[in-house]
């Protein structure tokens, strides 16, 4: 044996504790496999049962979500305005199209193929295509998502020749909004358009699976949640490719509730043939009860072309016709309200006693503030000379509230028109009413960083300076003097009903507030000016007023739109069209128990007397008297007649 070398001798006692050390490591590698598949099987097994059970079931089981039909809309007559036509459509569960990778995960592009294959069969344009890429990236891979609308008969058959190269594709008939009156009322009843991420925000998405579209303005949009209904849902079986083999359950949806309008559709023709060919609102109500009997904005817009997605061409034109009519002037219109709101600030006159009904004041043709030398002009040059207020409303003697506005004071002039809901809006069911505006000395120092001025509010004593109402606000206050003091909210909705053989439960009135008088017979003193304004021998509409069947409480009014120097003369034939004064007009009738008051606009119309009154005659003689023209036949209008410049809507 060389010398130096080590000899390892192992004993039984050595090789014993190299065993039992390699055992107990063994043990110790067992013992934490064996836990961590006692955690592993806790995980699975009580842990997440629920939601392990959940992703096993849907493997097999698929939730698919039924919308349920929309709402009808009808007048009060029984008139339909807003209907659902059946359509086909094709539908795309992404989940169950084929893929096309190794993985067999879902990819983007296999939706992609197949909207190409998809293509050369039913012809998709690329507002489709887009449409379409936008919702599915959005919603559930197992919930259908809208592709193709309105299919032809031709479309529809050459998809079902050739269904079974599409799997995850779905022909499915649906219910598509229609407006058969196109143009009419429709800045009231509104539209309906595809669902964005705004309204999914503003919305239970759980319970607008499977819905495409939503009202986006007007009843439409204000009453969606009594439109829509409540989505219902089938659980059905598939195999492991996807494919349907069976139905588990199902819930129906419950379809939205008709919705019956206040509005007249015979009146709201009548308001909208009489404003043809300018640019201008009427709104009537029932001042009994705040009803929306007619809403009249011109020009108006086909509803028909939002349901689908606009066309660029057709938004374009819309967007760039001068007359705007994808504008609300009845709701979202803010004008100077000029003499309508005489007889309004009569009555803040007599209840902050400024005035009395037999004071009487001199109008020479001007009125000067004392101590200026400025002369505010009466729109009679030579003016009317001694006025009492029957007068003054009656002959709408601008000197007479000028000296009456003066003597109140704004504070107590702007806070008394507030209760006739000047500066404010209405609360009317509808969405995007302006509040108009209805000025202070804070808010002039607010929005102008400039001083109130006694010229202002000699200005705002006849619905001129800083001073813009709606024609809606317009309405309703000429409502609450018809009421004597009861201030009504307007509403577009009259009742509900839950099928078409159902009664329909009609909707109480709302009480706002009652405008208080230092005498209940100040309210008739003014109501019997109002009805001199349309009877009298002095009267400014005296001559829309002559023959009347019925007795009218009415005011004219003239708006300017711009400034005229002091030693000016207004000459409307110099003017563009676009700065003429506004006219306007407001009445109730019949004076003694009103069944209906109105507001009429027309922009850049002229006087008051000559423009405004006659047509609100007409509207009173047709609501009254059931004098109602036929319709015109569809295309008989020129729509040449509704380009007209646009004018200022201040002053």
């Amino acid at each position: 044996m060389p010398q130096g070398e080590r000899i390892s001798i192992k004993t039984d006692r050595d090789e014993l504790q190299l065993f039992r050390s390699r055992a107990i490591v063994a043990a110790v590698l067992v013992l934490m496999a064996l836990l961590g598949i006692v955690g592993r099987l806790y995980i699975l097994q009580i842990k997440g049962h629920e939601e392990y059970t959940e992703l096993s079931r849907l493997n097999y089981q698929r939730s698919i979500p039924v919308p349920p039909i929309r709402g009808l809309i009808y007048d009060r007559n029984g008139v339909q305005v807003a209907d659902n036509h059946a359509q086909y459509v094709l539908e795309v569960v992404r989940d169950s199209v084929p893929d096309q990778n190794s993985d067999g995960r879902r990819r983007w592009v296999d939706v992609t193929l197949m909207l190409e294959r998809l293509g050369k069969i039913v012809p998709l344009s690329e507002k489709e295509i887009r449409i379409f890429t936008q919702q599915v990236q959005r919603r559930s891979r197992y919930e259908p998502t809208l592709l193709k609308e309105n299919m032809t008969d031709e479309e529809v058959a050459r998809f079902a020749v050739n269904k079974l190269r599409f799997p995850g594709v779905n022909l499915e008939r649906r219910m598509q909004r229609y407006y058969p009156h196109k143009t009419i009322a429709s800045h009231v009843i509104g539209y309906v358009g595809r669902v964005d991420e705004r309204d999914l925000k503003r919305v239970n998405q759980k319970n607008y699976a499977g819905t495409s579209h939503i009202g986006k303005i007007g009843v439409e949009a204000a009453h969606e949640d009594l439109l829509h209904g409540t989505t219902g849902y089938k659980m059905i079986e598939v195999d492991a490719h996807g494919k349907h083999q069976d139905m588990l359950s199902e819930e129906k949806p419950v379809g939205g509730q008709d919705l019956i309008l206040g509005l007249d559709m015979r009146l709201q023709i009548k308001a909208e043939n009489l404003l043809e060919g300018e640019r201008g609102a009427i709104v009537a109500l029932d001042p009994r009860n705040g009803e929306l009997l007619a809403m009249a904005s011109v020009p108006a817009f086909d509803p028909n072309l939002f349901v689908d997605g606009i066309s660029h061409k057709n938004y374009k034109a819309l967007r760039d016709n001068p007359g705007r009519p994808l504008y609300n002037r009845a709701l979202q219109g803010t004008y100077p309200p000029g003499s309508t709101v005489k007889p309004m600030i009569s009555l803040a006159g007599l209840y902050e006693k400024a005035t009395y009904a037999t004071r009487r004041v001199y109008d020479p043709g001007f009125f000067q503030i004392p101590g200026h030398r400025h002369r505010y002009r009466c729109w009679k040059k030579v003016g009317h000379g001694s006025m009492d207020m029957d007068h003054a409303i009656a002959k709408s003697c601008d000197t007479y509230f000028y000296d009456l506005a003066y003597r109140m004071g704004v504070d107590k002039f702007s806070s008394y028109m507030g209760l006739f809901g000047f500066g404010e809006r209405t609360g009317i069911d509808l969405t995007s009413e302006s509040s108009g505006l209805m000025p202070t000395p804070e808010w002039k120092s607010r929005r102008h960083k400039q001083i109130w001025y006694p010229g202002d509010t000699v200005n705002i004593g006849i619905g001129q300076g800083y001073w813009l109402a709606t024609p809606l606000q317009l309405a309703h206050a000429t409502a609450t003097i018809a009421m004597r003091g009861k201030r009504i909210r307007p509403r577009v909705l009259r009742g509900v009903r839950t099928a078409k053989d159902e009664p329909e439960r009609l909707l109480e009135p709302e009480l706002v507030a009652h405008i208080p008088s230092q005498n209940s017979k100040d309210w008739e003193r003014v109501v019997d000016a109002m009805v001199n304004v349309m009877h009298s021998s002095y009267g400014t509409a005296r001559g829309s007023g002559k023959g009347a069947q019925f007795t009218i409480a009415g005011k004219t009014g003239t708006a300017q739109v711009f400034g005229i120097a002091q030693n000016a003369t207004y000459d409307a034939t110099r003017l563009a069209k676009r700065l003429h004064d506004h006219s306007l007009y407001v009445a109730f009738a019949p004076a003694e128990n009103p069944r209906i008051a109105l507001a009429i606009v027309v922009e850049n119309g002229g006087s008051g007397s000559k423009v405004a009154a006659p047509t609100g005659r007409k509207m009173l003689d047709a609501y009254l008297l059931d004098k109602y023209e036929e319709p015109k036949e569809e295309g008989e209008a020129d729509d040449e007649k509704l380009k007209v410049s646009q004018g200022s809507s201040t002053q």
